[in-house]
């Protein structure tokens, strides 16, 4: 059969040894307290073999890896993915979908064959354990040894360190909390934008119900290189050293720059690339890249590690002597959406320079990853002979409810993509939001196409989609079974931007065992307040398209007794359709004067400039309108006003100011017509 004969031959185009190398390792995934450093608490995490990141996993081509995966965790499942390896499908790692997950206690044997050379890794795919700690790294070297020499070989694991609990990091994330933007220096407001020249950028976007934007989602409280903030190379003064970085962060693009100059590339994602330099690096989660750094015949240099939201950054420093940092990466413009969306742009518009000198001249100083540079290192052209079959799909989310699919849906609403063996199929990458996504797709490299289909284009396995941008590749469906296809940003492949590629030789009556993949867990969050005179607020549990909530609205004016408090309460279900429109239907409990309990259904909406409105109708055959706005006008500072009028109660209104405190509480004070005013605290749980 011919529909991969390209691919093979670049891969594999030396024959396997008669008698392979068994190469054997035992991991061991249990819990305990770990910090990074002195300065951090220690705090809960999952180590592998007692370490984080976990040991490097050596082999040669054509090794049998023989590895026995021991869960030590108490009450837990785990599992273990062998990052960009093609294996066969039962060795895949990933729970439920192809391998069975591993349970408390228990042991699982895998045992497969490097059939190609690079630098790889292995993480869980089980729950968020990936961002406690459960990951390490993978080198193949080739037969014929690198093509590429250097006199230090060495792995950096990049990844991002949070003292909260991942599922706390969830939950935060689809409350909608300010509390993460506020810590890393990244919150917009009114005085913001004034200061950052964009009053009117600032206005624009509220205009076009675009929420106020951010790189990333997280918070940290560290970012790692081989588990610390900062770590020394074994390359002396005068070396050459080879370093196959791993981004392994669960939800932190990486810069890379270093003070000795350019960075020379000489493989992406394990297979090796015609060597390329680059000032400055930006890599995916999950994305690997090798790299030539040449040591000063003196000094200290520093390769550093910079999220690409600026707020905080990793070391690597080589040499002896005056020391050299590597250049500060600028913080981006979050107030002018177009200086996100140029790099994007500029990329499908411009030519693709020839020479390294001239690609360095014209390099930004937020560059996008080099992909259109990339060239591999022989031809990946798949067979022209092939049926082709071209499927689009569209990244789609919601920053604020943190909601993310593909075309709309999540792994739970449409989770299964059917691909024959023997097709090429071609993936139109086209991301809708505004946040970058990395893709990746199990058990296959891709060729990445774009509009130019060259015959050396680069085989990945990974790949970053820019916000509002667009990627091509195209892969040979030469395995068998079923295979996950993800965002590898932790948190959007829980939320649901995931498919599996399910092989139609399974038979019409297949249907994939998702396992945890295709869960909508609820979560449950509250915020409200409570204040002299009044206290209002929503307790409710949540998940993807559904809040089944508790609001109150109780007030006492003048002093507070259980027989002068005047209360309403509503009990209902918001069904969640788009960023601009749900629907609420429920039941309203109220002791206000000449009012009884009803039943009321309604519908909410979104209006330019981030006004929330609705409307509603009730059982007694009242009507209901309501408005309602909040403004940042600094960091901490927030104003809000809300207005309705219903055709029982006619008008009531409220306005206030919120001062932010910790991630739980705030200081309020509010007017409100039926109440008075007041003040007090606001919390958030």
């Amino acid at each position: 059969m011919k529909s991969h004969v390209a691919l093979l031959t670049f891969l594999f185009a030396i024959p396997l040894p008669a008698h392979a190398a068994i190469v054997e390792y035992d991991l061991e995934i249990e819990e305990t307290r770990w910090s990074p450093d002195a300065t951090l608490r220690p705090v809960r995490a999952l180590t592998v073999n007692g370490g984080i990141p976990g040991p490097t996993l050596r082999f040669r081509e054509g090794d049998v890896a023989r590895i026995r995966v021991h869960n030590r965790l108490k009450r837990e499942e785990t599992s273990i993915h062998w990052h960009g390896l093609l294996l066969p499908n039962e060795q895949d790692g990933v729970p439920h979908v192809t391998t069975p997950p591993i349970q408390p206690g228990t042991t699982h044997p895998f045992e497969f064959e490097l059939r190609h050379a690079g630098t790889y890794w292995y993480h869980s795919h089980t729950g968020l354990q990936e961002q406690s700690g459960v990951y390490g790294s993978i080198v193949v070297e080739p037969r014929g040894g690198v093509g590429e020499r250097a006199d230090h070989d060495e792995v950096v694991v990049l990844s991002d360190w949070t003292l909260e609990r991942p599922n706390e990091v969830m939950r935060t994330l689809m409350s909608g909390n300010d509390w993460y933007e506020l810590k890393k220096g990244s919150i917009q407001s009114v005085a913001g934008a004034v200061r950052a020249g964009e009053w009117k950028s600032f206005w624009e976007r509220e205009k076009s119900r675009m929420p106020a934007m951010d790189i990333s989602d997280v918070a940290y409280d560290a970012f790692l290189a081989n588990g610390k903030r900062a770590v020394e190379s074994a390359a002396r003064n005068g070396d050459t050293v080879r370093l196959r970085f791993i981004n392994a962060g669960a939800s932190t693009y990486f810069y890379l720059q270093s003070a000795t100059g350019p960075l020379r590339i000489v493989a992406a994602d394990g297979p090796p690339v015609k060597p390329i330099l680059v000032n400055r690096l930006l890599v995916g989660m999950a994305e690997t890249y090798d790299v030539l750094v040449d040591v000063p015949p003196s000094g200290r240099w520093e390769l550093r590690a910079t999220a690409q939201d600026g707020s905080g950054h990793t070391s690597v420093w080589f040499g002896q002597g005056e020391e050299h940092r590597a250049p500060e990466v600028p913080r981006p413009n979050l107030y002018n959406m177009d200086d996100h969306l140029l790099a994007a742009l500029e990329e499908e518009d411009s030519e693709i320079p020839t020479t390294d000198a001239a690609a360095l001249a014209v390099e930004p100083e937020r560059p996008l990853p080099p992909y259109a540079r990339l060239r591999s290192t022989g031809s990946t052209r798949l067979d022209p002979s092939l049926p082709r079959r071209t499927l689009e799909l569209r990244l789609t989310g919601d920053m604020e409810r943190y909601l993310w699919s593909f075309n709309g849906k999540t792994m739970a609403e449409d989770g299964v993509i059917k691909i024959k063996r023997g097709e090429v199929l071609r993936l139109e990458l086209i991301n809708d939001t505004m946040m970058h996504h990395p893709l990746h797709l199990h058990g296959h490299f891709f060729r990445v196409v774009d509009d130019r289909d060259l015959a050396d284009a680069p085989l990945k396995h990974t790949l970053d989609v820019p916000p509002m941008g667009k990627r091509t590749i195209e892969f040979a469906a030469d395995e068998s079974g079923d295979w996950l296809f993800h965002c590898h940003l932790l948190y959007h492949m829980h939320m649901g931007m995931a498919r599996v590629f399910s092989y139609e030789e399974q038979g019409p009556d297949h249907v994939p065992d998702f396992g945890e993949h295709d869960e909508d867990p609820l979560y449950f969050m509250a915020s409200g307040s409570f204040q002299s005179h009044m206290s209002m607020g929503m307790a409710m549990f949540m998940n993807a398209r559904n809040d089944y909530y508790a609001m109150w609205d109780l007030g006492w004016h003048d002093h507070f007794d259980f027989d002068h408090v005047h209360y309403e309460i509503d009990l209902a279900w918001r069904r969640y359709f788009d960023p601009n429109f749900s629907t609420v239907l429920g039941a309203r409990l109220t002791n206000e004067h000449d009012a009884v309990d009803r039943a009321f259904g309604g519908v909410e909406y979104r209006l330019p400039y981030l006004i929330d409105s609705f409307a509603q109708v009730d059982s007694e055959g009242d009507f209901r309108f309501g408005l309602g706005k909040s403004l940042r006008l600094t960091d901490r500072l927030s104003v809000f006003g809300e207005i309705e009028y219903d055709t029982g109660s006619e008008w009531e209104w409220s306005a206030g100011a919120v001062y932010l405190l910790t991630k739980q509480l705030s200081l309020i004070s509010e007017y409100h017509s039926d109440h008075g005013i007041g003040g007090g605290v606001s919390f958030r749980f």
